[in-house]
């Protein structure tokens, strides 16, 4: 049985695409390819300045971390500090970059599997130490990743594909499911081709495929299509024109995706 490790690079998360990421999937994820999750770090930043002057606030950032806590993570807080130059402009800064990478190496000695949420290069160095400690390291971030990240890691998987870790807005309500995917194999001649996505059961990941059609998609260009880091979401419905096989319809990009 692999011996996981999660850390979480909350603010970069936050900022890049990841807000409202729910911390009981990862553990759901970190728990797949029998594994067992060892350590849940997540590390964040707290203005202690405007937690002890706005009450409501104060509340409502401790209740959610008091449900990262209820996951399974451990907290580690980077208090904000503040700089003023020579010009009397304010600055805040909360890094918790140094305590993430010192923790994971420390801690890895009793792991066989890390999984890394960040986008920042930074940890580029650190991801080769772990490697070289014999840990296999598996990012996940969402906008803003930098290359150098995703080609370092062992693998690396957009936030965005992983079922249920980000709620997909807009999807309808009621019994509709809708999915996240990215184009493959797509025919500009013949105006069709397939998207990948992923289902998460209790024992992995598992990546499955279905057909598209571009009268069935919500784009002004069929050249969105060819990007392979594209994401999109839609739903999947049976085509009675087609003997109902499935399909993916109302296939529309993700809004913002870079």
């Amino acid at each position: 049985m692999l011996k996981t490790g999660i850390y979480v690079d909350a603010e970069n998360i936050r900022m890049c695409g990841g807000y409202g990421m729910r911390y009981d999937v990862l553990i759901d994820l970190g728990s797949t390819n029998d594994s067992v999750v060892l350590r849940a770090n997540s590390y964040l930043a707290e203005d202690r300045k405007r937690t002890q002057e706005d009450q409501e606030y104060r509340q409502k950032l401790y209740n959610y971390h008091n449900i990262i806590r209820r996951c399974g993570f451990k907290l580690i807080k980077k208090f904000v500090s503040r700089y003023v130059d020579d010009e009397g402009v304010v600055t805040t800064k909360a890094n918790a970059d140094m305590d993430l990478a010192i923790d994971a190496l420390l801690q890895s000695r009793n792991l066989d599997r890390i999984i890394l949420l960040t986008g920042d290069g930074d940890f580029v160095r650190l991801i080769t130490a772990l490697q070289n400690k014999g840990c296999r390291v598996e990012v996940i971030g969402f906008k803003n990743v930098s290359n150098d990240l995703r080609e370092s890691a062992d693998t690396f998987l957009s936030g965005f594909l992983v079922p249920g870790l980000l709620p997909i807005n807009g999807s309808g309500g009621g019994e509709e499911i809708w999915y996240r995917g990215t184009p493959v194999n797509y025919n500009q001649e013949r105006k069709f081709g397939f998207m990948r996505y992923f289902r998460l059961t209790r024992e992995k990941l598992i990546p499955e495929s279905v057909f598209f059609h571009r009268s069935k998609a919500q784009v002004e260009s069929d050249q969105v299509f060819l990007n392979p880091n594209g994401i999109f979401e839609f739903r999947i419905a049976p085509n009675p024109l087609n003997e109902n096989r499935p399909e993916a319809w109302e296939v529309r990009p993700l809004p913002e995706h870079d």
